[in-house]
């Protein structure tokens, strides 16, 4: 077991696990191979044995919580969720060392284990057994030795059917994939006068546009309320809004939670327009915090409807936040979020961040506990990539229409939001390259306008602290921004910045 400890260091701390386990196995499977005194031979095969050796661990019975069981699980089990995760990515990526029968067995025992699997680990395993399920069928399919008859295949297609083959022979082809003659086609396709076509122009325009409206129906579902409801639907809604703002007690607002999922989810019904006619966000907190605990739909890989929960309950009550959220709203936020890691970010982090006149010290307090207790610092980073470098596509986000008013499409730049990126960094989080030079150019810009702030210079001290192996490049523009502040840090970020 000694032997492994290294490589689970690289999956427990590296930014970059699968790259760096990759080499660590190269190396060391070439020097058992070329060593045979090794006590602890490390093979592909013996870190398989490792990873599914059982083990008996105390589980918590859901029947009888008090009183734990003892269960046999794989050693993979016990691992911290992150480290399964990044362990089954990095099988999915060099799943060519290892025997595929091995790793099929381990993805599906962990998928049979699916409810008490994290969102993430699930992922990774899911991904595992596609990929050697693909990889095994490639290998059964060469066996037949079909590549010449799939060139021949190839060939029968592209070639021109009989009927057009003395045609291709003609000087003068219509288009050069159809070998046609414009006088084939006669006199009347060379005339300018259009006016008979205009009809059947405007009909293909139109079917077009429709088709572009529908597919984008199918992405931007949060946005798509043409649809009318039905008014018996209609009546249901205004119905519950009433007893929304009326609370009574936390038995009925679980039974209200209840009603307004069962409404929403109908088969074919738009739950966004249904959500926008019940304005759960106008709740007060404790009624909030129960809807919340009961609207889920027990799928924890959904984002439509998790993200509409939080963009139609959570999200209006945080974006008007100037003061510390209640308790009660943070903590069943915390726990929905947890779930829910991906509505998380699309449905609260980049609306929030994209406030019209920018974050404040609440919100940021908010976003920075979202960011540390519900996800994991590789999905932080991806999230930083794409609200500092992305295109509007990466960073579109759900939101109900009446609310679009408080949000911003750019974004504005103020003391807490440095001091947001400055808890992510604090949080170990690995930024990319290019997060870290969108960052540094927001710090050249900002510098005369945040020359006072303590904050600005306390984010800036952290930057130059924990990303200095990607700063190296920025160090004279960063030294002039720096120099430009008058902090009490000042000095001591151009110090760091002289040390380069």
């Amino acid at each position: 077991m000694e032997a492994w400890v290294p490589l689970f260091e690289i999956f427990m701390n590296s930014p970059t696990p699968e790259t760096e386990a990759s080499l660590w196995l190269q190396q060391y499977f070439s020097a058992t191979t070329s060593s045979s005194s090794t006590t602890t031979p490390i093979t592909p095969s013996s870190f398989i044995s490792l990873l599914t050796k059982p083990c008996d661990a105390n589980v918590k019975d859901s029947s009888f919580p008090s009183s734990p069981i003892t269960k046999r699980i794989m050693f993979i089990e016990t691992l911290p969720g992150m480290v399964q995760s990044r362990i089954l990515s990095f099988l999915a990526v060099e799943n060519r060392r290892f025997n595929g029968k091995e790793l099929s067995k381990l993805a599906r025992h962990l998928l049979s284990e699916s409810q008490e699997l994290e969102f993430w680990v699930k992922k990774a395993a899911r991904n595992l057994l596609d990929v050697v399920s693909e990889s095994n069928m490639n290998e059964w399919i060469s066996g037949f030795s079909l590549d010449s008859g799939e060139e021949t295949v190839g060939e029968e297609f592209d070639s021109l059917p009989e009927w057009l083959k003395d045609a291709a022979a003609a000087n003068d082809p219509l288009l050069s994939w159809l070998p046609l003659s414009v006088v084939d086609f006669g006199s009347s396709f060379c005339d300018d006068s259009l006016g008979k076509d205009e009809d059947l122009f405007s009909q293909v325009e139109e079917n077009g546009e429709n088709d572009l409206m529908e597919s984008g129906d199918d992405i931007d579902v949060d946005q798509a309320l043409n649809v009318p409801l039905e008014p018996e639907i209609e009546k249901m809604a205004v119905r519950l809004r009433d007893r929304v703002l009326n609370f009574e007690s936390s038995l009925k607002a679980v039974a209200l939670a209840n009603e307004i999922r069962l409404l929403c989810l109908e088969k074919g019904r738009d739950s966004l327009q249904v959500l926008n006619l019940i304005e759960p966000w106008n709740a007060e907190d404790e009624t909030a915090s129960v809807l919340i605990s009961h609207l889920s739909s027990g799928d924890e890989e959904e984002l439509a409807w998790p993200s509409q929960v939080l963009c139609s309950i959570v999200l209006p009550k945080l974006l008007v936040l100037e003061e510390p959220a209640s308790r009660l709203l943070v903590t069943s936020t915390m726990e929905y979020c947890s779930l829910h890691q991906k509505a998380a970010v699309h449905a609260l982090l980049f609306p929030l961040v994209f406030r019209r006149n920018g974050i404040n010290n609440p919100i940021c307090d908010v976003i920075t506990r979202i960011v540390r207790e519900c996800l994991h610092p590789a999905h932080v980073s991806a999230f930083c990539q794409k609200l500092l470098c992305g295109g509007d596509e990466e960073r579109r986000f759900t939101m109900l229409p009446c609310h679009q008013c408080l949000v911003s499409s750019e974004l504005v730049w103020t003391e807490s939001l440095f001091n947001l990126f400055q808890n992510i960094l604090n949080h170990n989080v690995q930024l990319t390259q290019d997060s870290v030079d969108c960052l540094v150019y927001h710090v050249t810009q900002m510098a005369e306008r945040f020359s006072k702030s303590l904050k600005f210079g306390n984010f800036v001290l952290c930057l130059v602290s924990k990303c200095a192996s990607l700063l190296k490049s920025h160090k004279n523009v960063l030294t002039e921004a720096v120099e430009c502040t008058d902090t009490l840090v000042t000095k001591s970020i151009l110090s760091r910045l002289a040390s380069f």
